[in-house]
């Protein structure tokens, strides 16, 4: 068992801000498991190595021994997370809160101990507490601290439109600390104004205020922009493992050390001896492979994260497949498309003929593997190693069009 220094040193590591990190420091010194909340609305069923920042550091908090609450907003889903908006967000269907949740649930086990989790319902609470009930938590707060929160300020000043449910949304969130009695909240830093009205409402309810804990957002492939669906440059948790194992060795020398900061479970003095072994000469190719290593294993198990290092390296020796490869997203109507038709689109072939050709040569391959079928097509599904010709990759994602 760690000192309560040693778990705050470790569970600083990555986070934006701990409010207030000397009171963090005081509960973890009491000994005592901490409940540890942290809420998601179940909008997109399909989790990427971005929405698992959150989900690592509780898988640390659970590490040391503390209780962790993976809650499900199935309440607060139905109102619409305004959270950088600048317009008013459609809330979901109760049938579409379940059928996400329900997947939540299949995938966040991959990381979490489910003997240290446990997974709860923010619409428990929240359907009993009637219409009197929200007339009182509406009166712990004001307009005016409503206008203090960044987006709400500028949909204001901008004209936006602001409907009056948006403004419950923090203050159910907020309640929701006060049911669970949470010590601590983690949560994205756009969420910083919501976890702050927790809070508010437990000093309003003669609860001890919890701790704020907010990490930042994961950088895609690109090192640039956030890690996202829509932007092609994301790792996805159900990825096929020699997708993944790619996709983790094309990242730069640079973002692999954040990718460890916020993805890796390897304690600090790890990193600090693997930083000190790249100072010394060591290939950072080498340090990458244990990152990809790591994360192979977490989600596809360890046999499949071996495999996938040993095609990997054969692709690499054979000096087949370069570093850094970019991911083509192709949206498709119907219920497949055709290989060649895939290859124009991701700009390996300037037209499906030319594609056709190449097919026929046998210069394409998918996942290493020869494609000698023109008329072969592509079902949506995980993205895939694309080689055309001895220069042209892409990994190529296909998916339905949400048209």
């Amino acid at each position: 068992m760690l000192s309560a220094e040693e778990q705050l040193s470790e569970l600083k590591r990555g986070a934006t801000e701990i409010l207030l990190e000397s009171e963090l420091l005081t509960k973890l010194k009491r000994g005592k498991p901490l409940r540890i909340k942290a809420g998601f609305d179940p909008t997109a069923p399909d989790l990427h190595l971005g929405h698992t920042v959150l989900i690592n550091k509780m898988r640390r908090f659970q590490d040391f021994g503390h209780q962790v609450i993976f809650l499900i907003g199935d309440f607060t889903g139905l109102i619409g997370d305004p959270s950088g908006r600048n317009a008013t967000r459609p809330p979901l269907t109760p049938d579409d809160v379940q059928a996400n949740a329900k997947t939540y649930q299949d995938q966040i086990f991959k990381i979490l101990d489910p003997a240290k989790t446990t997974v709860d319902f923010n619409s428990r609470w929240m359907s009993q507490l009637g219409s009197a009930g929200m007339i009182q938590l509406a009166a712990k707060s004001t307009v005016a601290r409503m206008l203090e929160r960044d987006d709400f300020s500028k949909r204001y000043k901008g004209g936006q439109p602001i409907a009056i449910h948006e403004f419950l949304y923090p203050l159910v969130q907020g309640y929701d600390s006060v049911a669970l009695k949470a010590d601590v909240e983690l949560g994205g830093t756009d969420q910083k104004f919501n976890l702050l009205m927790g809070r508010q409402l437990q000093e309003a309810f003669g609860q001890e205020p919890q701790i704020v804990l907010t990490m930042p957002l994961l950088e895609g492939l690109d090192g640039v922009n956030k890690m996202s669906k829509s932007l092609g440059n994301y790792i996805g948790v159900n990825e096929d493992p020699d997708s993944m194992f790619g996709k983790l060795m094309s990242i730069s020398d640079e973002l692999m050390w954040r990718y460890f900061d916020l993805l890796s479970f390897r304690p600090n003095a790890d990193l600090a001896t693997l930083r000190q072994q790249l100072a010394d000469g060591r290939n950072p190719m080498e340090i990458k492979f244990e990152l990809a290593v790591e994360l192979t294993t977490r989600f596809g198990g360890a046999a499949a994260a071996e495999q996938a290092r040993q095609n990997f390296s054969s692709r690499s020796q054979r000096r087949e497949v370069p570093e850094n490869i970019e991911t083509k997203i192709i949206a498709i109507d119907g219920a497949n498309i055709g290989v060649a038709a895939a290859i124009k689109q991701a700009g390996l072939a300037e037209s499906t003929s030319a594609a056709n050709r190449l097919i026929q040569q046998g210069a394409v391959r998918i996942d290493g593997e020869r494609v000698e079928d023109i008329k072969r097509a592509l079902e949506p599904g995980p993205a895939r190693l694309f080689q055309v010709g001895k220069r042209g990759f892409a990994y190529i994602e296909v998916v339905k069009s949400s048209s």
